[in-house]
């Protein structure tokens, strides 16, 4: 048993299966055989997918047992039931690399909560493809990796931040604004592991000056989209998206000032989710618990 002067340690549960009859009793009777108190719990059943979600956060005021025992009593149950699944102390904060090339509007607003606490990650540096940003960077004491890169060279540059990320042992890569397409085969390898932030919603607007084009075409919204990178260019699985009205008033200046604000709220929800362990894959759609 826990002493009773001991602080509780949370944990975080997050798996989907197969859906079938009794994986709530299941999964909430192994806990229970170990004596874990849960303390938040969400769950999602997708009848299209015959697929089942579920997050949970318990910790262990009651626990009988080793969280090693509780580990291994978890993975008995992924195997019977084909869950894929994380556990992890909720004070094991995933470790992020930021991503960014000259716009720094999204590398300020991640930094900025990071510093703060408001983010659930450890931004543990920042990797350009130009020194632009290097000074913002190392003021909050981040080590700034500048990565240049040519169409010739670009194989080389991918496999210098696969190597960084590596040795930092990275769990998400954060592309804030890096203005460069990821080759397919890096976007294989980061699969569920990077994501990306586009400036309107998706699908349109594609490529250059998306502001202007959304000017000509009127909108009356401009957002922003926080997608899982995939090897099909910004048509990943979405995690967040903003919208702010717009009129005929708002010149293209503007729009773009607005839409720089839309970016940065949609890519830092979007790793706080993730982080957090909330979002989960369902095909080309995610689950958001």
């Amino acid at each position: 048993m826990v002493d009773a002067e001991h602080e509780n340690t949370s944990y975080i549960l997050a798996f989907q299966c197969p859906d079938r009859l009794g994986v709530v009793a299941r999964y909430s009777q192994a806990l229970l055989d170990c004596g874990a108190f849960i303390t938040e719990v969400s769950n999602y059943s997708d009848q299209e997918t015959e697929t089942f979600f579920l997050r949970c956060v318990f910790d262990d005021r009651d626990l009988t047992v080793s969280f090693e025992q509780v580990a291994a009593r978890i993975q008995v149950l992924a195997d019977e039931l084909d869950m894929q699944y994380t556990l992890r102390p909720l004070s094991h904060l995933p470790q992020v690399l930021l991503a960014v090339s000259k716009y720094d509007h999204c590398l300020n607003t991640l930094l900025t909560k990071w510093r703060a606490g408001a983010l659930p990650a450890e931004i543990v540096g920042v990797v350009s493809n130009h020194p632009d940003c290097q000074g913002i960077v190392e003021w909050y004491g981040l080590p700034y990796y500048h990565f240049p890169i040519t169409p010739e060279t670009k194989p080389q540059q991918e496999a210098q931040i696969l190597e960084l990320m590596g040795e930092l042992e990275v769990d998400l890569l954060v592309l804030a604004r890096y203005m460069q397409i990821l080759s397919d085969d890096l976007c294989r390898q980061l699969e569920g592991r990077a994501i990306n932030i586009h400036h309107s919603f998706l699908p349109g607007f594609k490529g250059a000056k998306p502001y202007h084009q959304a000017y000509e075409r009127g909108v009356k919204v401009i957002g922003a989209t926080a997608h899982y990178v995939t090897s099909d260019l910004d048509e990943g699985p979405i995690i967040v998206q903003e919208v702010r009205p717009i009129d005929h008033q708002v010149s293209v200046e503007q729009m773009v000032h607005l839409g720089h604000d839309t970016e940065a709220t949609a890519l830092s929800q979007a790793v706080r989710l993730h982080c957090d362990q909330r979002v989960m894959l369902n095909g080309q759609r995610t689950v958001i618990l």
